[in-house]
């Protein structure tokens, strides 16, 4: 009897293990997708309620980057009787693969997302078929209310909510806490800017253009254009990544003749020169083996230091690092930031610049007139700020926050700054800047023309090509600067910046001094 006792025990504890079993493998195996979308699905939603994308705004209110509510489409794939004929109905209705949209379905998930942010016609259209298996659901998705504007500023989220590129990926982890930013930007000035870069697409042929617009003194960044652009909101359309990339920030160029007031500044603030030192040109200077000629080959006899600007003069600015020396030379543009990241609160690069580094005499020659040296577009803009704003070198950033960390150094004294801000007046003035020229306004600006590296188009081959980077840095007003600005163009369709850039940049001053109604210097 006793064995009989035991013999019925075990059968029940055998018996309910093997149902708690049984159980478990239908839990986990056969329907373990199903809760696993199930619990995923409840998840969102709580995430949603309570921790929603804070927002990106415009420094007045216009916004950036929203949350909403839009249509998306999940399927029931253990609903639908018809796989193929279901497949080819949606593929027709949605514009999306039907070979794709069939291998989703023979997934038979119970729980899958097919088509985040529907149309009104394509909401329709589901509804009117009211197929088995497929739902149509309102769901929280960023949003991007004007498109193209800002877009490699802004950046996106993907399909997991994390942020991607831009803004939305720097200030991810505040975002995703449900705070909102607001920014230096100005949403009538970057429209302009943008608009701008179209126009030197459509007159020019540019293959690609920044524009940049900041307060040299404080930092902050007021536009910051780049083209071509994306529409966040459709990111999943590119092919390409490169896209992406904010140019200002993440890719980037040699600057050349903009690059010489750095030059300079530094043989002024060592004593080295002055604006009125002179020197003697004959068209070309032997470096070692190699020959630095001018632009177009041009010889200019006897000038003087203001000239050298106002005419873009290649060998006096190797003229120039010669008499302050490759010791000095390198010094001045650790100073000015040349070899680091600006700190502007986007994701961003900087180079090493080892071959340059490497020592050899025509690499410091060649540097002396921004060639051969390579920099971001916003490391020029915060190195040329030094000399606009008396000597700082700034921290750009694009948060609207007193409390944003205003790291400050000292690169040259205010009196060299000076006297680099008359002769850049005199280059707008009296030389190959004079486009840019507005009645009424000093204007302090530098053009500059660069060969493009084949290495920057992806060719693998050394020296350079017959493209060209065409620029124009400069302020205004000269002597009490409110707005720095660069206009750089990626192979446009004309032999140089003084006839590219110059025009592109009096629009821009122009449309800065009406907007913010900036009063004339003289009548």
């Amino acid at each position: 009897m006793r064995n009989f006792r035991i013999i019925i025990i075990y059968s029940f504890v055998f018996f309910f293990a093997a149902v708690t079993i049984a159980r478990l493998i239908e839990l986990q195996i056969f329907k373990g997708d199903f809760y696993k979308s199930l619990s995923k699905g409840l998840r969102i939603s709580v995430d949603q309620d309570f921790t929603e994308r804070g927002k990106i705004l415009f420094r007045n209110g216009e916004e950036l980057a929203i949350n909403v509510s839009l249509p998306s489409l999940r399927l029931n794939c253990q609903e639908i009787e018809n796989k193929e004929e279901t497949a080819s109905i949606l593929s027709q209705i949605l514009n999306l693969p039907e070979n794709l949209i069939l291998e989703k379905i023979k997934s038979n998930s119970p729980y899958l997302l097919i088509k985040r942010k529907l149309s009104q016609e394509e909401v329709e259209a589901l509804k009117k078929l009211k197929l088995k298996g497929v739902f149509i659901e309102e769901e929280r998705v960023r949003y991007y209310p004007y498109g193209k504007l800002a877009s490699k500023i802004v950046g996106f989220l993907n399909s997991e909510g994390k942020g991607q590129y831009g803004l939305e990926e720097y200030y991810d982890k505040i975002l995703s806490s449900g705070r909102d930013i607001v920014l230096t930007l100005d949403y009538n000035l970057q429209f302009k800017a943008e608009k701008l870069l179209e126009k030197a697409k459509e007159k020019l042929d540019i293959e690609g253009g920044q524009i940049i617009v900041i307060d040299p003194n404080g930092g902050e960044v007021f536009a910051m254009a780049d083209f071509p652009n994306f529409d966040p909101n459709e990111y999943q359309k590119e092919n390409d990544f490169e896209i992406f990339k904010n140019g200002a920030t993440q890719k980037l160029f040699e600057p050349g003749s903009i690059f010489k007031p750095i030059t300079i500044a530094a043989a002024i603030e060592e004593k080295k020169i002055t604006p009125e030192t002179t020197f003697i040109d004959r068209g070309n200077v032997k470096i070692g083996g190699w020959t630095i000629y001018n632009f177009e080959n041009k010889v200019w006899g006897e000038r003087t230091i203001t000239e050298i600007l106002e005419w873009s003069i290649n060998t006096g600015a190797v003229f120039v690092e010669q008499q302050l020396g490759h010791h000095l030379f390198l010094k001045y543009l650790e100073k000015f930031g040349i070899f680091e990241k600006t700190g502007i609160d986007l994701p961003e690069i900087y180079s090493e610049n080892k071959e340059f580094k490497k020592g050899y005499e025509v690499n410091f020659a060649t540097a002396s007139f921004g060639q051969g040296i390579e920099l971001t577009p916003i490391q020029i803009v915060r190195a040329i700020s030094a000399i606009a704003n008396g000597g700082k070198l700034i921290n750009p950033h694009l948060l609207l926050d007193d409390k944003v960390k205003k790291e400050e150094r000292i690169v040259i004294s205010q009196d060299t700054a000076l006297s680099l801000t008359k002769m850049l007046v005199s280059v707008v003035e009296n030389g190959y800047g004079k486009r840019a020229k507005l009645s009424g306004y000093w204007i302090a600006g530098k053009t500059g023309t660069s060969q493009i590296p084949y290495a920057s188009l992806g060719i693998r081959r050394k020296g350079y090509s017959d493209k060209t980077w065409q620029s124009f840095i400069g302020w205004v007003p000269a002597f009490n600067p409110k707005f720095l600005f660069l206009v750089k163009l990626d192979n446009p369709k004309a032999k140089a910046a003084g006839v590219s850039t110059t025009s592109i940049a009096k629009e821009l001053i122009e449309y800065l001094i009406n907007y913010y109604q900036i009063p004339p210097d003289y009548q």
